[in-house]
């Protein structure tokens, strides 16, 4: 295919506006897939992405299309995620692509994520098409949205699609836009090859497999190649691109997108970002990565059984290739044992993560309550990275804890400023300003016209914009914000800063032995409270034992809160007055059982998954 009939693209929208839908219909429209095969959210691979109704991974496929011109095209599509945890996989598909379809749907509007991609795409320098889907919904509000993209980003109404991604209409036009506005490729064929690393997966049979944008030069099969960054060659096994299955091919041109199977066995060896190049005629420089991602939210975890540890080691050297912004490293717990303390960009990140090292590697695990990073200054003038609550230093050793802070966007009609303001000052949030995304006296088009009442000022949506610590959004905020808004708000956050704070850690004592996986840090003011809330958690959650338990809660040496589990006292073998033995074994064996949960001892008390994520279900604001 020559260089100047590729395009490569991809979808960005906020969360369930309907990225997966209409790479559904590309495909579709260009009998990529037959129909036989064709499936519902067909990019969509994964268990998890199914059951959930998310993308979590992004998804590249090739697609042939005739344009009206009559010439074939080479369109390179990559599905991208929506939710804000996994804005990592957004930015590198951006940096494979020359264009970017803008989705916004038409009855909901732009939301938070919307504005967050479209700016990381203008970083990239993509040519933007903005689009708006599902106008075959009756609630569509074309005119509207249209008011929001020109007022939001400056888009003429004219420069504007519209499609439904569910019946088709519209898309065959929407790929006409893309072979018209979408640069072809750049790149020098005829230079030493340079091909950018955007993902990867670790294959049993063909080693690291390198999903792969060719910027310069080509690459063939059985060529040796040389990984810029590592040093590492390798000889090709093989190449192709994505139908989206893999379909093998005798190398990749330039501007082209598609894999590279290394055999290498080492899955540390292939990092995202890094540059391919030819071991015979290496390139002198590698191309600009990414920006590594700095974890959010950090927690640990352990396997139930000591033994699984090495399976749990390599589960996540696998699982961080096909998930780069995954970070962790050994950890060992007086409670837990050995594990792993990971970093990860969010709490839908971490639940995801975790639910596939169970999935996919069969393991069972034990996470501790999620945490964020902490700077420590100590009185020595030493400045320390705190990721794990256990490991803050006495009080004595401290001068100063700087906790990070992010800046939050919330976007939500303006019925609810009031709730959303509340809900944010009392979780120490400052206010930064208020953006009407809509003017009030055209919204909807036609809200000032008689009889609509005060339609224009109730159903304006607004964009507020609040600097708030990360802890306190990191538990129940979203599900507190959608509540309070009936569901109407969509939240994104950006890493601004660390600020000093008045923290402490809160240790858990079970049956005077502290569990460290079960501390946390929190501020002085809070940290009884929390104290008295979480004792009376875990006496609900320890399952009670032959002699009274007491839970305490402390801050250094002090004992803030306590609480005891009651003995209990029943002997399931009163009414085997007789028999066979074997009635009392079966009864005793019974009883052992019990329920059938995750747990570990500490000291001679056993405490259930639950416990570990007691600090959830807290608040006491």
């Amino acid at each position: 295919m020559p260089q100047d009939h590729v395009r490569n693209f991809c979808i960005i929208a906020h969360i369930d506006h309907g990225k997966s839908t209409l790479a559904d219909r590309l495909i579709e429209l260009t009998g990529t897939v037959s129909a036989r095969n064709m499936t519902e959210q067909h990019l969509d691979t994964m268990e998890l992405e199914r059951e959930r109704g998310i993308t979590i991974k992004a998804q590249a496929v090739r697609l042939q299309y005739t344009a009206a011109d009559g010439i074939d095209y080479q369109l390179n599509l990559i599905d991208t995620p929506g939710h804000v945890d996994f804005s990592y996989e957004v930015s590198r598909s951006l940096a494979a692509c020359e264009g970017a379809l803008l989705l916004v749907d038409a009855t909901q509007g732009i939301q938070a994520q919307t504005l967050a991609n479209v700016y990381l795409a203008l970083e990239h320098d993509l040519e933007i098409i903005p689009v708006i889907n599902k106008l075959d919904l009756p609630a569509a509000q074309r005119e509207r949205v249209l008011i929001e993209l020109e007022q939001a980003f400056g888009y003429k109404q004219e420069e504007v699609l519209g499609i439904s991604a569910k019946t088709g209409d519209g898309v065959r036009e929407l790929l006409e836009q893309v072979v018209i506005r979408v640069a072809a490729p750049g790149g020098d064929a005829d230079a030493p090859l340079r091909a950018l690393i955007f993902d990867s997966k670790y294959d049993q049979y063909k080693g690291v497999i390198a999903y792969v944008r060719a910027m310069h030069g080509s690459l063939k099969s059985g060529e040796r190649i040389r990984l810029m960054s590592t040093g590492v060659e390798a000889d090709v096994l093989e190449t192709g691109f994505f139908s989206p299955v893999m379909e093998k091919t005798g190398g990749l041109q330039t501007g082209e997108v598609g894999y590279v199977a290394t055999g290498l066995k080492d899955v540390k060896a292939v990092r995202v970002g890094d540059t391919m190049t030819l071991a015979a005629n290496p390139a002198a420089e590698p191309l600009p990565g990414y920006t590594p991602q700095r974890p959010m939210v950090f927690t640990g975890i352990f396997p139930t059984e000591a033994e699984d540890y090495p399976e749990l080691r390599d589960a996540l050297d696998k699982l961080q290739l096909n998930d780069a912004a995954l970070v962790f490293e050994p950890e060992s717990s007086a409670a837990l044992g050995f594990g792993f303390r990971c970093g990860f960009l969010g709490l839908l990140h971490m639940d995801i993560v975790q639910e596939r090292l169970e999935r996919e590697y069969g393991l069972g695990l034990i996470a501790t309550a999620p945490s964020v990073s902490y700077e420590v200054l100590l009185k020595d003038g030493e400045i320390i990275t705190i990721d794990n609550p256990s490991k803050l230093p006495d009080n004595n050793q401290l001068a100063e804890i700087y906790e990070p802070w992010v800046n939050i966007t919330i976007v939500s009609p303006s019925r609810y400023i009031g709730p959303i303001m509340e809900l944010v000052t009392a979780k120490r949030g400052e206010y930064k300003k208020m953006e009407y995304l809509e003017s009030t006296s055209d919204s909807g088009g036609s809200a000032n016209k008689p009889g609509n009442g005060d339609t224009s000022t109730r159903d304006a949506r607004v964009m507020l914009e609040y600097d708030i610590p990360l802890s306190e959004i990191l538990v129940e905020f979203h599900d507190k914000l959608k509540s309070v808004t009936q569901g109407y708000a969509s939240m994104d956050y950006s890493m601004i800063d660390g600020r000093a704070a008045d923290l402490v850690k809160l240790d858990v004592l079970v049956n005077h032995e502290p569990v460290d996986a079960l501390s946390m840090i929190t501020h002085r003011g809070e940290a009884a409270a929390y104290g008295r809330a979480l004792t009376s958690k875990l006496k609900e959650l320890i399952p009670r034992q032959m002699f009274a338990v007491p839970i305490q809660a402390a801050i250094g040496g002090k004992i803030v809160a306590r609480t005891n589990v009651k003995a209990l006292r029943k002997n399931v073998l009163a009414k085997c007055y007789g028999g066979d033995v074997t009635r009392k074994r079966k009864l005793l064996e019974k009883q052992k059982k019990g329920k059938k949960r995750r747990m570990k001892m500490v000291g001679s008390i056993e405490v259930p998954q639950e416990a570990f994520m007691a600090v959830l279900q807290l608040d006491e604001r």
